[in-house]
């Protein structure tokens, strides 16, 4: 019992940045600026310019979530045959870029992509057209493959690495095929790696707001970005919360699919 006291100031943490921000915000959200009852703030979601914002940030999150999983499971895949030895010196490689401030990464990314950055200049050097590619959904594109990679890398990594040689080998003594070895151990075997990358990638996707602002500037509208202005511009709590009470739905959306496939935890990152 003693011990269990050593949990008290996370629970006091938990209760005043986590329980408590989550009562308000359902406070706020069902209710009007008088205090009354009101689906308003939720309906709010069908206004034109929010549902454009917010089937904006579904393609964006969907196609972010859909490179960084073509460029991660091949690299988890090769990182997991290696020697533990080099996999793991390539895997600090990866994860010393989020020790870094995210927002110093976005701000470094703009001035690689921008109109005028290092990209276009080295293209110009060697007589190429430069990129326009800044305030464009390409750039949005590009700075949250860039951010959230290494959470799609990891927990693939981390599943590919606690599959059995053994099955791989038992297959090709048998007489399959790499295709069909990849298709019928590895892939299933990896499933659960490969939904908690996704849910670690699509998530965040759908709130994003920073690299909107940075890259995508005042163009491109995401809902996050929606929801950050109504708290910070307008003032209006009720609605900014009755927003987020949606994109809380696709939280919960992907939780359920993450406990229903990943049962054991094998997705999880590997730190």
């Amino acid at each position: 019992m003693n011990r269990k006291w050593l949990s008290g100031p996370y629970l006091i943490w938990a209760a005043g940045f986590i329980i408590l921000p989550l009562f308000l915000i359902l406070y706020y959200g069902f209710t009007s600026e008088g205090g009354g009852f009101t689906l308003a703030n939720i309906s709010a979601i069908a206004d034109p310019i929010h549902l454009t914002a917010l089937w904006r940030s579904l393609y964006i999150a969907f196609f972010s979530t859909l490179i960084c999983l073509f460029l991660a499971y091949p690299l988890a895949y090769i990182l997991s045959k290696a020697p533990a030895k080099k996999s793991g010196i390539l895997i600090m490689l990866f994860i010393l870029p989020m020790w870094i401030n995210f927002l110093l990464r976005t701000l470094a990314l703009q001035m690689i992509v921008s109109n005028t950055g290092l990209l276009s200049s080295v293209l110009e050097f060697f007589g190429l057209k430069p990129l326009r590619i800044m305030n464009t959904t390409t750039a949005i594109l590009i700075g949250m493959v860039y951010d959230y990679l290494p959470f799609m890398i990891l927990p693939i990594y981390n599943a590919l690495c606690k599959i059995d040689r053994d099955l791989i080998d038992a297959a090709y003594d048998l007489g399959a095929s790499k295709a069909t070895t990849f298709r019928k151990i590895l892939l299933p075997l990896s499933l659960p790696g490969v939904l908690s990358g996704i849910i670690m990638v699509f998530i965040p996707g759908i709130s994003e707001f920073v690299i909107a602002d940075i890259l995508g500037g005042s163009k491109v509208l995401l809902i996050g970005n929606v929801i950050e202005q109504e708290f910070s511009l307008s003032n209006n709590w009720h609605l900014g919360s009755g927003l987020s009470l949606v994109l809380m739905i696709f939280i919960f959306i992907s939780m359920a699919v993450m406990n229903k496939y990943d049962k054991s935890g094998e997705g999880q990152m590997l730190w």
